[in-house]
């Protein structure tokens, strides 16, 4: 579909429906899948305390002069401007949840970046539950990960809730899923869990996803990692190549009067334009999921989306990657 057309739905609320007939059986890790680094930070909590995990200078600082510390944290963390709904319509189908226990915030979990969010978990999944009611042929893949703070007792019920949640919308890890396999089953979420105990006694969860980060705010930097990390070659299931950028204390420091979206958008041509040369699949370069700050302010999404029919083009490795897929062919293609 052309960018016009996709303006004037306002966004790509239902691609993965669009996508040709040739990608329906690929395994959702041979697509090219936009995703949003720390989804969650768009509602951060500028009066929360500052996460224990965090360097305990800064925590004292915090302590001692809230009312400017809190708020420069604030700023740099913040990484997404819309809520989930609104990342799914843009086309976003990856979310980076990192998830907390707030001290003094009861039962409830919350998210976290630098500080914690105002909206529960379950306030968000379920969100997220309401819009693929609506979307029924769309598959999201939910990344739950760092759990600051919490017990095992809390990683129990947040399991037990997703699954309630999700119920039979849940794609198995045991299966390979494809487009054309979740839509015969009703299913629309993969679930990331990056807690090697609740993965093993719920086999609706999947193993925590490989994330590409160059840990850097030089764009340049963070490309040449990612051409580092492709040649030597793509993990086998879902993995991310995060596409933001990380400012450190001394960066701060230098550019006080800046914040996270200042510093992304002077980069986002160049880290966009490294993206539009990707490509997906099985290869030892192909790209899965893209994940990037500010996904609203650009044509990220689209971008990404249009990778896969890039893939269509690629000729003779396309005939390969696009056959139907069964566990028996996966390891016929090199």
């Amino acid at each position: 579909m052309e960018e016009e057309e996709r303006l004037q739905l306002g966004g790509n609320p239902d691609w993965m429906s669009l996508l040709p007939a040739e990608l329906l059986d690929v395994p959702l890790w041979n697509l090219a899948v936009p995703g949003s680094h720390d989804s969650m930070s768009f509602c951060l909590d500028v009066s929360s305390p500052v996460l224990r995990s965090e360097p305990c200078l800064l925590r004292v600082i915090a302590r001692l002069f809230p009312c400017w510390t809190r708020p420069c944290i604030y700023r740099w963390a913040t990484t997404q401007q819309s809520v989930l709904s609104n990342q799914c319509d843009l086309g976003i189908r990856f979310f980076d949840l990192r998830i907390a226990r707030k001290p003094a915030g009861g039962g409830q979990l919350f998210f976290a970046h630098g500080i914690y969010t105002l909206m529960t978990v379950k306030e968000a999944l379920g969100e997220l539950a309401t819009w693929l009611d609506a979307h029924p042929k769309e598959i999201i893949i939910i990344s739950c990960s760092h759990f600051e703070s919490m017990t095992d007792e809390d990683h129990c019920q947040l399991a037990e809730y997703i699954i309630s949640l999700f119920g039979k919308k849940l794609c198995s890890s045991q299966e390979i899923p494809t487009l054309h396999s979740c839509w015969s089953r009703g299913q629309q979420v993969v679930v990331s869990y990056d807690n090697q105990q609740m993965v093993l006694q719920h086999p609706e969860l999947w193993t925590g996803i490989p994330y590409w980060y160059a840990d850097s705010s030089n764009p340049k930097k963070v490309i040449a990692y990612l051409e580092e990390q492709k040649h030597r070659g793509r993990p086998d299931g879902f993995y991310v190549s995060g596409l933001n950028l990380t400012e450190d204390a001394a960066y701060i420091l230098l550019h006080p009067l800046q914040d996270m979206r200042t510093m992304t958008l002077r980069a986002l041509s160049l880290l966009l334009r490294w993206a539009s040369k990707q490509q997906p699949g099985r290869g030892a370069g192909g790209v899965n999921v893209l994940c990037c700050d500010f996904v609203d302010v650009s044509q990220f999404c689209s971008l990404v989306i249009d990778l896969n029919y890039k893939e269509l083009l690629a000729a003779p490795r396309a005939a390969c990657t696009l056959q139907r897929t069964t566990p028996e062919s996966l390891g016929s293609c090199k």
